[in-house]
C-alpha cells in the first residue's frame, strides 16, 4: 500500500513530496484507526442495549458524576468529553427531558452555564457503569499486557499533548503537512 501510494501521486516539479509511511508507520496508523473506529460502536452498542445511552450520552452522565459536587460548567465538560458546545447542548436537552441532568446559569459567573447530574442521573451511571466497564474490559484491557496497557495510555497521552499544542490543525484547513 506503501509503494502504491508512491506510485499514483503525481510528481511535481516544485511541490514536496509528503513524507509516506513505511510499514512499521502504516501498521501503526492502520491499527489506532481500527480502534478508534470500532471500538466506540462496540461500547455505543453495549451501552444501547443495557441502559439506553449512547456512549457519548454516558461520556457526559460519567464525567458529571466524577465532578466535584457532580456539576461543571458546560464548556469545561464539552472539553472533557472531546465534543461541541452544540454537540453537548443536543445531548443535554435530551438527558434534561429524562430527568439525568439540569443547566442552569453558573452562579460564579451568569456568562457560563453549569450542568448538573440529577440524583436520577447518578442512579442511571451507577447502573449502567458496571457493563460498561465489562465491555471496556473485554475488548480494550483484556487483550493487551499490562505493559501494552501502559504503552497505550502513554502513547494516548502524547497524541493528545499534540493535537492540544497545534490547535489550528484541528479547526483550519491547511494543506496536508501544513500544520
Amino acid at each position: 500500500m506503501v509503494e502504491q501510494a508512491e506510485q499514483v501521486a503525481p510528481e511535481l516539479d516544485d511541490a514536496p513530496q509528503p513524507a509516506w509511511l513505511n510499514q512499521e508507520e502504516q501498521d501503526a496508523w492502520l491499527g489506532a484507526a481500527a480502534i478508534f473506529l470500532k471500538l466506540p460502536g462496540v461500547l455505543d452498542a453495549q451501552l444501547q442495549r443495557d441502559a439506553g445511552l449512547n456512549l457519548f450520552e454516558y461520556f457526559v452522565l460519567s464525567s458529571l458524576s466524577m465532578a466535584e459536587g457532580r456539576s461543571l460548567r458546560m464548556s469545561e465538560l464539552a472539553g472533557l468529553i472531546n465534543g461541541s458546545l452544540s454537540r453537548l447542548s443536543n445531548v443535554a436537552k435530551r438527558l434534561e427531558q429524562r430527568g439525568w441532568m439540569t443547566r442552569e446559569p453558573d452562579p460564579d459567573n451568569g456568562r457560563y452555564t453549569r450542568a448538573h447530574l440529577t440524583d436520577t442521573g447518578w442512579e442511571q451511571v451507577v447502573a449502567a457503569a458496571p457493563g460498561h466497564v465489562a465491555a471496556v474490559r473485554q475488548f480494550l484491557v483484556d487483550p493487551l499486557t499490562s505493559t501494552q496497557l501502559r504503552t497505550l495510555a502513554i502513547a494516548g497521552q502524547r497524541i493528545v499533548q499534540r493535537i492540544a499544542e497545534e490547535p489550528r490543525c484541528v479547526s483550519e484547513c491547511d494543506p496536508p503537512g501544513g500544520c
